[in-house]
Parts: structure tokens; sequence; C-alpha cells
């Protein structure tokens, strides 16, 4: 039995976001930034600038009888949009929108009924929180959202 659903939730978030049309445009990393990446849409998963954190869990009894336990979690992420001009607003927007289409991934479908629960890894899964940072760089407008992803699981 596992001790935690984290490692298999993150898997399955990387996964339905690798696959996503909407997403297509964007890279999605796994964890912190490497360098030299030259794409301007990115959203990195289990990963959040300023903090070591990939992801906060805790956990308590499901019941009595101590044999199984919920598992409440967030998964840190960051969504960034950056481009060689100074149109602040476009970066804004874009970054928005890689919020919207990660909302949309995680939405059950005809075509994705597991996405909610992380393709069967948790009981469900939505997006909570985030906060916006915008800058204009040497290198021009730069947005980024820092946003997690919550679940519960039974383990």
């Amino acid at each position: 039995m596992a001790t935690s659903a984290a490692p298999a939730a993150i898997d399955a978030l990387l996964n339905i976001l690798g696959a996503a049309p909407g997403l297509a445009e964007a890279r999605v990393i796994d964890g912190p930034p490497g360098v030299n990446f030259t794409e301007r849409l990115r959203i990195y998963i289990g990963y959040s600038p300023g903090s070591d954190q990939a992801a906060e869990l805790q956990q308590a009894f499901a019941n009595a009888g101590a044999r199984r336990r919920d598992e409440d979690a967030v998964i840190s992420c960051y969504a960034e949009a950056r481009g060689g001009d100074k149109d602040m607003r476009l970066r804004r927007n874009q970054v928005f929108g890689l919020l919207a289409e990660v909302e949309n991934a995680l939405r059950g479908s005809d075509a994705a009924p597991e996405a909610p629960t992380l393709n069967g890894t948790v009981l469900w899964s939505e997006v909570t929180g985030g906060s916006l940072v915008e800058a204009q760089t040497e290198n021009g407008a730069y947005a980024g959202l820092g946003f997690t992803v919550a679940y519960r699981a039974r383990i």
C-alpha cells in the first residue's frame, strides 16, 4: 500500500497536461526550471518560484480501525508567458489562458472521464488559488501565475 498518492498524482497531472490539446503550444515541465528554454509559454508542475516545496500534504485516519487514510494535498504549479516585446496585456492574457486550459484539462468529459481523479490516482482534484506576477525585463514583458492543484485521496 502506498504511503502517499502524491507521486502518482503528480505523474498523472503531467501526463494529462502534456496531452491536452489546448496546451500544445506550451511546454509542460516536471519540477524546477532548467536553463536555456526557448519556449515562451511554460507550465511547471511541482514548482513555484521562491519556494522549494513541490507539494504539501496532510493525512488523517479515514475511519476507526486505522486501515485507510485520507490525504489532502496541494501541488505547486507555475505558468509563465514571455515575449520579446513590451505588451504586458498580451502576456497576462496568455498566462491566464494557460490556467484556463489547465482547468479544462482537469474537468471530466466524454473524452477524459477520469481527468478530475487524475486518471484514478485520487478521489478528486481541482485548481485552487493563484498569484500573478508581471515584469518588464530586458527580454520583454513577462507574466507568471503561481497556482495550486488540490486533491483528496484515500490510501
